[in-house]
C-alpha cells in the first residue's frame, strides 16, 4: 500500500467500533468492577421496579427549538416537568449513536432511523455528548432513568464493514460475509454505477449454496420487496484489499442492504467484543440503566441438508443473548428484547438473556380485539403466554412505537403452524388461524376502509395508535374528523392505555400517543419510501411542549404530523384531556403497585367485547380486576371469580364503590362502549 492508503486504513481503524470496544475493554480487565452484581439469571421485576412507565421518543421526529438539537429538546426542563406530572419514570430515546455508512471517506446518512450504527459517538445530527449528559441529569432530577439501545444483529456500512471488505485483519470475522472466487464472479449480479451492493435473486442464492459458499435462503425474507429485496443476501463490487488482492463478497443482511449481519460464531469472536463494548459504553458513558437489544433473535444461522437455512429459533441466539444480557447485568444495568418471534422463543431467550421482553404476544391481539369488537383472540394469546411460562410482569406492554403494527403472528406461522387452536367454536391449524386473523385486520385497518394506513411489505400495517382507532370507528377521511370524533378517539385511546397499564410489567407509550398523532400523507414522505418502507408515514414530527410551534419539520426533516390532542402543557391544563386522564390512570397504577402484581386469572366471559384480567396485588393489598369493553355497545354482565375473598369493589381511578363481590364470587359489571374500569376488591379476609 502507498503511504496515503496506509493512512486511510489507519483512519478507518480509528473510526471503527471494534477498535473502540477493544480500547474500552482495557478499562475493565483485571478490575473488580464487574464482579459486584449477580448476572446469571434475569431479574425482570427488579428492572420494572426501577422504571415501570416509559416514554419512548424517536429522535428523527422531535421538533426542537430554533437552531436547537434533539438532545436539548429531550432534556428540556419544561418537558420533564410535564413528563414527571404524568408519571413517566424512564425515557427511551431511541438509538442516538452515529449511523449510516462511510463511502469514499465521507459519512453517509442513516437508512433506518439510526438502527444502522457505525460508531459509539453521539450522532452529531442529534446533539453532543455534553447535551446527553445534561439530559441524563435532568431525568435523574425527576426520578427517571435513561434507556438506550444495543443492536447485536447488524451494523451500518461504516468503517468496520469497509475494513472487512478490504480483508483487514479479523474484521471480515465480524460479518456473515464470504469471499467468492474470481472464477465464480459471473454468478454474481453486476453492480450499477454509484451503488455498493446488489441484492441476489433466489436462483443466485441457490447456486452459491450448491457451490458451498453460503447457507442459502433463510426461513423468511424480512422487508421483502420485489426488485428491491428478494433475498437476505447481497453482493459487493470488486474491492481491493489491504494486500492488493481484488475481492468480491456476498454478505447476509436480515434487514436492509445497508445493515450487514454480524457473525456470532466466528473464531475471532469479533462481534461479541464489539457489541459488549457498545453496551458497556452505553452504561458507563451515556448513563443508561436499561438497554434494548434490538433484533436479538437473529444471531444464529446454519445450513440445512434440505429446505431453507435454519435462521430463527436458533440456539446461538439464546447463547448470544445470555452473554450480552449477563455482561449488562455484571455492569449494573438491565436489558430488554424487542423480539417478534414465537412465544416459545420469547420464553427461551429470556432464560439468562434479556430481563424484559416487548409484548409482541398480545400487541396485535389487543388491536384485533378493538377492530373486531371481540376479545376471544386476545384471551387466546394471554393464555398462550401463561401456558408457555411467560410472566406478564416480564413484558413491556406498549402503545405505538417506531415500527409498523406487526401482523406477522410468527407464533402461528412457524413453530405452531400445524398445532390446533380452538377459536370461535372451531378448531383451526395455526397457519389457518393466522391467515384468518390477518385477513380480518388488513381489511379493517388499511385499503378501502382506511386509505391513510399503508401495508408495510408483508410484515403488517404502518399506522399510528390514533389511526388504528379511526379505522376501528369507521372513519375513512381524516380531514373530516369532528370534535365529537376526537372525544370518541380519546375514549378508545384511554381504553388501550388501560389494557396495557393495568397489568403487571412495564407500560410504554410514545410521543405520537401523547399528542394523538395521525399518519402523514404518503406524498409528504414519498422520497423516504422508495425502497418500500412505508413506516415513515407514522413517524411524523411532534412538539411535546411547544418548543417551536411554527416549525413544519423536525430536526430530522420529518414533516409535522396532524395531532388531535395538543401539547402536554395545554393538555395538563384541561382535566378532560387525554394526558390528564392518562395521569389519573398512572397515579392509580402507581398507588397500588400494579406493575408488581401477579396475573392470576383471565376468565371466560359471555359478551364478545369484554376482557377481564384479575391480578393479585403485592403486599397483601388484595385483588385487582381490569375490565375492558372493546366493543361499541354497552355491557352488563355478571362475572364469576372463584377463590377471591368477598367485599366491596372500588373503582381505583375514580375512587368510588361499584358494588360488592359476593361470597360466591359473583360481581355484576356495567361498562359503556369502549369503557374500562380498574377495580379493587376490598376484602376483609384473605383469599381462601
Amino acid at each position: 500500500m502507498t503511504a496515503a492508503e496506509k493512512n486511510q486504513v489507519t483512519w478507518l481503524v480509528e473510526q471503527s467500533m471494534l477498535y473502540a470496544a477493544r480500547q474500552r475493554a482495557r478499562l475493565y480487565s483485571g478490575q473488580g468492577r464487574l464482579w459486584q452484581q449477580p448476572y446469571a439469571h434475569t431479574r425482570p421485576r427488579d428492572a420494572s421496579a426501577l422504571a415501570s412507565v416509559w416514554f419512548t421518543a424517536y429522535p428523527a421526529s422531535i421538533i426542537t427549538r430554533e437552531e436547537g438539537t434533539v438532545l436539548e429538546a429531550l432534556g428540556d426542563e419544561t418537558l420533564w416537568h410535564a413528563l414527571s406530572k404524568i408519571g413517566i419514570q424512564g425515557i427511551h430515546n431511541g438509538p442516538l449513536k452515529r449511523s449510516g455508512g462511510l463511502k469514499n471517506g465521507e459519512f453517509t446518512p442513516t437508512i433506518d432511523g439510526n438502527f444502522d450504527r457505525i460508531s459509539f459517538d453521539i450522532d452529531p445530527q442529534l446533539g453532543t455528548e455534553a447535551q446527553l449528559h445534561a439530559l441524563t441529569r435532568m431525568a435523574a432530577a425527576h426520578n427517571a432513568v435513561i434507556i438506550d439501545d444495543v443492536i447485536p444483529s447488524h451494523t451500518g456500512k461504516g468503517a468496520d464493514f469497509r475494513l472487512a471488505e478490504m480483508a483487514y485483519e479479523d474484521y471480515p470475522g465480524l460479518y456473515h460475509m464470504v469471499e467468492i472466487r474470481e472464477e465464480d464472479w459471473p454468478l454474481l449480479p453486476e453492480i450499477a454505477e454509484g451503488r455498493d451492493a446488489h441484492n441476489l435473486s433466489p436462483p443466485q442464492v441457490d447456486i452459491l449454496r450448491d457451490k458451498h459458499y453460503i447457507v442459502g435462503q433463510l426461513q423468511r425474507v424480512i422487508f421483502f420487496e420485489p426488485g428491491v429485496k428478494e433475498t437476505d443476501w447481497s453482493a459487493t463490487p470488486v474491492v481491493i484489499g489491504v494486500d492488493g488482492k481484488p475481492r468480491r463478497w456476498v454478505y447476509l443482511h436480515y434487514f436492509k442492504e445497508g445493515q450487514p449481519s454480524l457473525n456470532w460464531l466466528d473464531p475471532t469472536f469479533a462481534a461479541q467484543q464489539m457489541i459488549i463494548g457498545d453496551a458497556l459504553h452505553a452504561i458507563d458513558v451515556m448513563g443508561a440503566k436499561i438497554l434494548r437489544l434490538d433484533a436479538n433473535g437473529f444471531l444464529g444461522v446454519e445450513r440445512k441438508l434440505d429446505g431453507t437455512a435454519w435462521s430463527e429459533s436458533h440456539p446461538l441466539s439464546i447463547t448470544g443473548n445470555q452473554l450480552l444480557g449477563g455482561a449488562i447485568r455484571k455492569a449494573g444495568g438491565f436489558s430488554f428484547q424487542e423480539l417478534n418471534l414465537t412465544v416459545d422463543d420469547i420464553a427461551s431467550m429470556s432464560h439468562g438473556g434479556a430481563d424484559l421482553s416487548y409484548d409482541f404476544i398480545t400487541r396485535p391481539a389487543y388491536q384485533h380485539a378493538l377492530l373486531m369488537g371481540d376479545t376471544e383472540f386476545l384471551r387466546l394469546m394471554l393464555r398462550q403466554m401463561h401456558n408457555l411460562g411467560i410472566d406478564p410482569g416480564s413484558l413491556i406492554h406498549a402503545l405505538q412505537n417506531h415500527d409498523e403494527m406487526t401482523l406477522e403472528l410468527v407464533h402461528f406461522w412457524t413453530l405452531h403452524a400445524h398445532d390446533t387452536f380452538l377459536y370461535q367454536g372451531q378448531t383451526f391449524p395455526g397457519n389457518i388461524l393466522r391467515e384468518h386473523i390477518r385477513e380480518q385486520m388488513y381489511e379493517r385497518l388499511a385499503g378501502e376502509h382506511a386509505p391513510y394506513n399503508l401495508k408495510f411489505v408483508t410484515n403488517g400495517v404502518s399506522c399510528t395508535t390514533a389511526s388504528i382507532i379511526t379505522a376501528a370507528l369507521g372513519i375513512r377521511d381524516l380531514d373530516a374528523i369532528t370534535p365529537a370524533d376526537i372525544r370518541q378517539i380519546r375514549q378508545v385511546h384511554l381504553l388501550l392505555v388501560m389494557y396495557n397499564a393495568m397489568q403487571p410489567g412495564v407500560f410504554a407509550l410514545s410521543g405520537w400517543d401523547l399528542v394523538g398523532a395521525l399518519p402523514l400523507p404518503a406524498e409528504q414522505v414519498a422520497d423516504l419510501m422508495l425502497d418500500g418502507d412505508t413506516r415513515w408515514i407514522h413517524r411524523g414530527a411532534y412538539d411535546l411542549v411547544d418548543l417551536n410551534p411554527d416549525a413544519l419539520l423536525s430536526a430530522g426533516q420529518m414533516p409535522r404530523a396532524q395531532t388531535l390532542y395538543g401539547s402536554l402543557t395545554s393538555q395538563l391544563d384541561d382535566p378532560d384531556s387525554f394526558v390528564s386522564q392518562l395521569q389519573k390512570i398512572l397515579a392509580a397504577r402507581r398507588a397500588y403497585d400494579i406493575a408488581a402484581s401477579r396475573q392470576i386469572l383471565v376468565p371466560d366471559v359471555e359478551h364478545p367485547g369484554l376482557l377481564v384480567m384479575v391480578h393479585e396485588l403485592p403486599a397483601g393489598r388484595g385483588t385487582q380486576i381490569t375490565a375492558l369493553n372493546f366493543g361499541s355497545t354497552p355491557i352488563t354482565e355478571t362475572l364469576h371469580l372463584p377463590n377471591i375473598a368477598p367485599g366491596p369493589v372500588v373503582d381505583i381511578i375514580n375512587e368510588r364503590v361499584e358494588g360488592d363481590l359476593t361470597p360466591e364470587g359473583d360481581f355484576t359489571i356495567t361498562l359503556d362502549a369502549y369503557e374500562g374500569l380498574a377495580l379493587r376488591v376490598v376484602s376483609s379476609s384473605p383469599m381462601i
